[in-house]
């Protein structure tokens, strides 16, 4: 009976003819009666049984099936960056890896009310209803290195903004001097294709372009620094105009330069293959 309730868990919805996205415990306690399974039995039973296997059949997360069939050939150099290396030998000192991208659209949600702090007992409160205070995009590039945090915001994305945080970055040292400067971006619209190295390196002869592979942002590094962004500065959004957002999102990108360390980047060219491995393997039974 512990197996059939398990095994209701493990089957999709419309599997068993039912006009849902995902089961609960009180579904599965329904369909296992209706079945015959049971002639009765409690949802909190339920509950219990598919927490001792760890199944959690109302929960659920979103992934993207790598589609690029250069998936290896993008994703390989860039996972030598992060170890030090480039076609086999290791980064110089006069070498850095940069890594960009835009956080676009970002609101500033001025609260009908003021919130309230915390209190013995109680979590702080956040006025529910805002009104619009104007919106902004904010640039940002992280050396995987050095942990610094370039970052500059503009009224939206394009080719100029992204080329002006490069400007940020390439008119300072070490990287004005540098003998490379590689820069890891994503596929979007500010720095798509090879085009955006021959435009680049027309001013910064040092810098070498890494596109990550189509829909791979998560090997971008500066990923990881606007999640801390996100939950340091923008959640919850409590600022009164743009210009107040603006202050507080550079204000904050200095203090984490003066306190980050590099992220600890465990993820190696031997564990891509791994996992491209299984995937084909995965695909190819299916």
């Amino acid at each position: 009976m512990v197996v059939e309730i398990k095994a209701l868990a493990c089957a999709r919805p419309a599997e068993l003819d039912l006009p849902l996205a995902r089961l609960s415990s009180a579904e599965i306690a329904r369909v296992a009666v209706a079945r015959d399974i049971v002639e009765a039995i409690s949802t909190t039973t339920v509950w219990r049984w598919l927490s001792e296997d760890a199944l959690r059949p109302w929960r659920y997360r979103s992934w993207i099936f790598p589609r690029d069939p250069d998936f290896e050939a993008k994703a390989g150099p860039i996972l030598d960056l992060y170890a030090g290396r480039f076609e086999g030998r290791p980064l110089r000192a006069d070498e850095h890896v940069v890594c960009a991208d835009e956080k676009t659209s970002i609101q500033a949600r001025a609260r009908i009310h003021p919130g309230t702090p915390p209190a013995p007992g109680r979590a702080g409160r956040v006025e529910h209803e805002y009104k619009r205070a104007g919106s902004l995009a904010y640039l940002a590039a992280w050396d995987v290195r050095r942990a610094q945090v370039f970052g500059r915001c503009e009224p939206t994305t394009g080719i100029e903004p992204f080329e002006r945080l490069v400007e940020q970055v390439m008119s300072v040292e070490p990287y004005a001097a540098a003998r490379r400067v590689f820069w890891v971006v994503d596929n979007g619209s500010s720095h798509r294709g090879p085009k955006t190295e021959v435009r680049l390196r027309e001013r910064w002869p040092a810098i070498r372009v890494a596109h990550t592979p189509i829909h791979a942002s998560w090997l971008n590094q500066v990923e990881l620094y606007f999640s801390v962004v996100q939950r340091k500065v923008l959640d919850p959004n409590q600022w009164s105009s743009a210009t107040e957002l603006e202050a507080a999102l550079l204000a904050f990108g200095e203090r984490y330069s003066a306190i980050a360390t590099p992220f600890e980047w465990r993820f190696t060219r031997h564990d891509l293959r791994r996992v491209l491995a299984a995937l084909h393997a995965w695909t190819a039974a299916a």
